[in-house]
């Protein structure tokens, strides 16, 4: 049933763009704001059966074989991972559609999901007879970037010009060829129809909006990038879902409003806010790409995060326990980690390492040390990053 229907307005003026701060070349005018109508769905809330699960979750961990192409290597290496925590079939199984959530940050494909990743997934959900779709909604491109404020990146609620900002960023990363390629859609996350949730006990948004299609499919995957990041220490599969699932139309992009709210209850602006979202998604399956991380401050910050050569895919249903061993994967302690922190006290599971069977790699034997963010209180950074466009 539909709750509302509203009128999104905004108008956008022309800006000049920060090329290094994306790799870009060329300078784009933002357009003239046109008028858009969405629906508002309204949805239950019915918590996540596998994150509050008391069944001890599996995580698989698989090298991909630099021996072959890229395309081979990293889709066995993927068949693998899902093959040993079930198989697409027991996994999907009374699953229609499937949404494929990468994580596509920017246009600089080094600081994004590795786009055979997805296809690799596309491809074995397609073939156990699911109907696929990727969706995205990234936080910038050249059109929100603007000289004259310090943080360079604004943030947008104009539809025009979030659909110009994922239309670059499927583009420059791959995803445009890829859909033709495979034969999947792609969303964009940011506009469209909507729906809302009511979660009374949500840290931060007890009425939380998210995109249709997110609701509409029968399981969501997430597929991050494995990547160290400021505010939050690492960024993995529940922050892909739990910052990347809230949609500029509402929210506007870059999430500085998001952020802001947050911090209101813990210092990062970030981690509680994670799992408010987390908890509104059917997210129940994830797959990490660790073909190649990120260490240091991860993408856009001083020139961006180092690259590290990982060749690994890291697979669970359950997110919290794949982000638990990507983490020790990359040096770190599991309660080092903020949101894992905040997942515990919504009551998420597992709640520790003892908790995870892992099959495939041992994680000492692929273990390494990344260089750690230096991770920064979101009050130090509220009154600029991510200002509006205006």
């Amino acid at each position: 049933m539909k709750i509302s229907r509203r009128k999104f307005f905004a108008k956008s003026a022309g800006f000049v763009c920060l090329s290094s701060m994306l790799g870009l070349n060329n300078s784009l005018q933002a357009r003239e704001g046109k008028t858009h109508e969405f629906e508002i769905f309204p949805m239950s809330y019915q918590p996540n059966p596998i994150l509050f699960s008391k069944q001890s979750p599996v995580v698989s961990i698989t090298r991909v074989n630099n021996k072959w192409s890229e395309s081979k290597g990293i889709e066995h290496a993927v068949t693998k991972a899902i093959d040993l925590i079930g198989g697409i079939q027991e996994i999907a199984k009374g699953k229609s559609r499937i949404l494929l959530k990468p994580n596509l940050v920017n246009p600089t494909s080094s600081d994004t999901t590795n786009p055979r990743v997805i296809e690799a997934l596309a491809k074995l959900m397609k073939n156990a007879g699911k109907e696929v779709s990727v969706g995205e909604a990234g936080a910038a491109s050249s059109r929100n970037i603007k000289t004259s404020i310090r943080g360079y990146v604004c943030r947008t609620k104009n539809t025009d010009t979030l659909v110009g900002i994922q239309d670059d960023i499927f583009k420059a990363t791959g995803y445009d060829e890829l859909s033709k390629r495979v034969g999947i859609p792609l969303v964009n996350l940011h506009v469209g129809d909507m729906v809302t949730m009511n979660i009374q006990d949500n840290f931060v948004f007890k009425d939380i909006y998210y995109h249709k299609a997110i609701a509409d499919a029968d399981l969501v995957c997430s597929v991050p990038m494995m990547k160290t990041h400021g505010l939050a220490t690492v960024t993995l599969a529940l922050k892909n879902i739990g910052i990347g699932a809230f949609p500029g139309m509402m929210y506007g992009t870059v999430r500085s409003k998001v952020h802001q709210e947050g911090r209101k209850i813990e210092p990062t602006g970030t981690s509680a806010v994670v799992v408010d979202m987390v908890k509104a998604n059917k997210l129940g399956l994830c797959v990490i790409d660790a073909t190649t991380a990120m260490e240091g401050q991860g993408p856009s910050v001083n020139g961006g995060g180092h690259l590290v050569d990982m060749s690994l895919i890291i697979a669970s249903t359950n997110a919290l326990a794949a982000d638990m061993v990507a983490s020790s994967i990359m040096g770190f302690e599991p309660p080092e980690i903020d949101t894992f922190n905040w997942a515990w006290k919504a009551g998420m599971n597992p709640s520790t390492m003892n908790d995870i069977e892992i099959v495939g790699e041992k994680i000492e034997t692929v273990r390494q040390e990344f260089k750690r963010p230096r991770v920064i209180p979101y009050r130090f950074i509220a009154n600029w990053y991510g200002p509006s466009c205006g």
